[in-house]
């Protein structure tokens, strides 16, 4: 299940693979957890020079070895190191570390004290000489990414990477509508709730169960596949196993129902508007 990313005229799969807090799994598995998921067809890997200090990077690097260009690779510069030159030099770092001469997209992990217009400048500096081929941003809401649109006009956005999960919503009040209407990728980190994912005996947890088992499923693939259902949006679940990578893959293949999605959505309320907060 892969969908044009955004403006890019490239084809990437709806469900990628996160790497956020990789540096605290066993590093065997962590990274044949990676490689499983690209045998599986999730070649969109997520990283950040924030994850491990670089060690993060380290490892995707040890997991595409020899594979890079099956991958769609996506690092993030800190805010604090934002600045125009602070951005090609936090770039030059990723690179080195992920070994690779290139990125496929390159994002701001959240607006810090850096004007927004060093950073883009920054990153058109890195398009000219090929060492990324695009660029977005992360925790923007919708005055950020105006203000961003703004600074650089359409179809330079590739993505927005945002916090989207069954009980974190928000985003469908304004972001996705907003990067719908500009043609934006939306990317859902923490799909599962980074440890919040509903119980079995909740009334929510019941639902995915019942719908799960309806489709020969786990309730993680069931809630998987209601984010990524609009057109817009993919999602970076992270596997700390090999078998979790396999069962975010199978995720891609379910076919939820209309009365399906609207169960989960009614299970799950959107609740009220709020400003994503920067975390990832």
């Amino acid at each position: 299940m892969r969908k044009e990313f955004g403006p890019l005229e490239v084809q990437v799969p709806k469900i990628g693979q996160g790497t956020w807090n990789m540096e605290q799994d066993d590093r065997r598995e962590a990274i044949a957890a990676l490689q499983q998921g690209l045998d599986l067809g999730l070649t969109h890997i997520d990283t950040a020079e924030l994850y491990g200090s670089g060690s993060v990077e380290t490892m995707v690097a040890e997991a595409i070895a020899g594979r890079r260009n099956e991958v769609f690779l996506v690092s993030k510069v800190r805010p604090e190191n934002a600045s125009r030159k602070g951005t090609i030099t936090a770039c030059n770092r990723s690179l080195a570390r992920l070994e690779t001469d290139r990125l496929d997209c390159y994002l701001l992990h959240w607006r810090g004290r850096h004007p927004l217009e060093e950073t883009i400048a920054a990153f058109a500096e890195l398009e000219r000489e090929g060492k990324i081929l695009s660029w977005g941003v992360s925790n923007f809401d919708a005055p950020d990414l105006e203000e961003t649109r703004a600074i650089c006009g359409d179809d330079r956005i590739a993505c927005n990477q945002v916090l989207y999960h069954l009980r974190e919503r928000g985003i469908e009040h304004a972001v996705i509508p907003w990067c719908e209407e500009h043609d934006v990728a939306v990317v859902a980190y923490s799909p599962f709730g980074s440890g919040s994912f509903p119980g079995p005996n909740t009334a929510g947890g019941r639902v995915l169960r019942e719908i799960a088992d309806a489709h020969g499923a786990i309730a993680r693939q069931v809630a998987l596949r209601f984010l990524v259902r609009r057109r817009s949006v993919f999602a970076i679940p992270k596997a700390a196993k090999p078998a979790h990578a396999a069962e975010n893959a199978a995720a891609g293949d379910l076919r939820l129902t209309e009365v399906e999605l609207a169960r989960i959505a009614e299970a799950f309320p959107i609740g009220r508007r709020q400003r994503e907060l920067p975390t990832l």
